[in-house]
């Protein structure tokens, strides 16, 4: 399928598209709305029209919206009706050590990871960013992001979000695009092996066949980093991942129920408003995959019941575990990241794992092809 782990399908049990797993981008994702607009994608991300998060603290009730200011100067701090209720400005404060965090330091080590504050905003958003325990988790991962949304203020971190699906959203019209420019597109043909020269590429060894690459051709492997292992010789990539848990509910979303809602205290973490179901994510959740999933949908729903007033019984549900989502995003496995350039001088690699300088997004894996295609003449 095309998209890799971003991607829809056709659930016939729930007889929706849905995705194997939600995404959240930002407005500050500069090379993924760059590369929505080059496929004519623009109007398939939806979002408020300024930085606005919804929270809601399961255990108490309490709810609260979060609004950082558009300029980088974070006045917003200041604003109790902005901020996250019970901190102070001063606490706000604790997050500036990431920005300056060295390669080898974790979160833990950087900053205190705890207290209301990092309960309330920093655990959840390290988390959903990083999909690794923030306190074992890079910090200079997180530094990077931090650097490229709240650094920036509240315009660079608008919530934006595929409404319409992943498919819709980033893979339909890639696919329509490359149609346009006569690509031709293979499914169903696994890359068997390389085969190498001296210093490059030389074939491509499917399992149905062997395609001979010509002197100008350019090779660029945007495959998990585990095929990438067993294809490129002496390769060194991440090789500890952690699993995400979503879950799907076939319900509209109540009147008034924000696109995107964190839920702080329980075990759904992000809850996604789509027009035909509700969705929860939760990431970091190795110690999720064994449950079984009709427990897991029982639980889920009932936390989303209590966040939403529908009834107690669940409507038709689905719940996809990714057990590899994401490499671990600690300092060592952050080490191994390979640059896209190889040894190889036709050789380019690609995906959300090399080293793009941020996690395992979207916006890393688009901006790792644009570095590839760039390096490749492309």
């Amino acid at each position: 399928m095309a998209g890799g782990r971003c991607r829809s399908y056709y659930d016939a049990g729930l007889d929706l598209t849905i995705d194997n797993g939600n995404h959240l981008l930002l407005s500050g994702n500069r090379a993924a709305l760059d590369y929505a607009a080059r496929i004519g994608a623009t109007d398939a991300l939806v979002g408020p029209r300024e930085c606005a998060f919804d929270f809601l603290d399961t255990r108490s009730g309490e709810r609260w919206r979060l609004r950082p200011n558009a300029s980088r100067l974070p006045w917003w701090i200041f604003a109790r009706d902005r901020r996250v209720p019970g901190a102070s400005p001063l606490d706000y404060l604790g997050a500036i050590r990431l920005l300056r965090a060295g390669r080898d330091a974790t979160i833990g080590e950087a900053m205190t990871c705890s207290g209301l504050l990092y309960e309330r905003l920093w655990g959840p958003v390290l988390l959903s960013a990083l999909n690794t325990e923030p306190r074992e988790a890079s910090a200079a991962l997180a530094g990077a992001v931090l650097r490229e949304t709240l650094a920036l203020g509240g315009a660079a971190c608008r919530p934006l979000v595929a409404k319409h699906g992943l498919g819709a959203a980033f893979i339909e019209p890639a696919l329509r695009y490359l149609e346009t420019k006569g690509t031709n597109v293979r499914f169903g043909a696994r890359l068997r092996a390389l085969e190498f020269s001296d210093d490059r590429v030389e074939r491509l060894a499917f399992v149905d066949e062997t395609i001979a690459l010509g002197p100008d051709d350019r090779l660029v492997l945007a495959v998990p980093p585990w095929s990438a292992e067993e294809l490129v010789p002496g390769l060194v990539a991440p090789n500890d991942f952690r699993g995400i848990v979503n879950a799907h509910f076939k319900i509209a979303p109540p009147n008034g129920q924000p696109l995107l809602l964190g839920m702080i205290g329980s075990l759904s973490e992000w809850l996604f408003a789509f027009d035909d179901r509700l969705s929860v994510t939760i990431s970091g959740a190795d110690r999720l995959m064994d449950e079984p999933r009709e427990s897991l949908a029982e639980r889920i729903w009932a936390e989303v019941a209590e966040a939403t007033g529908l009834g107690a019984a669940p409507p038709p549900w689905q719940i996809v575990k990714e057990k590899r989502a994401t490499f671990a995003a600690t300092p060592r496995q952050e080490a191994r990241r390979p640059g896209a350039v190889t040894g190889w001088r036709n050789l380019y690699l690609a995906g959300d794992w090399t080293a793009t300088g941020l996690p395992a997004t979207i916006e890393g894996a688009i901006r790792s092809g644009d570095k590839a295609a760039e390096l490749a003449g492309g």
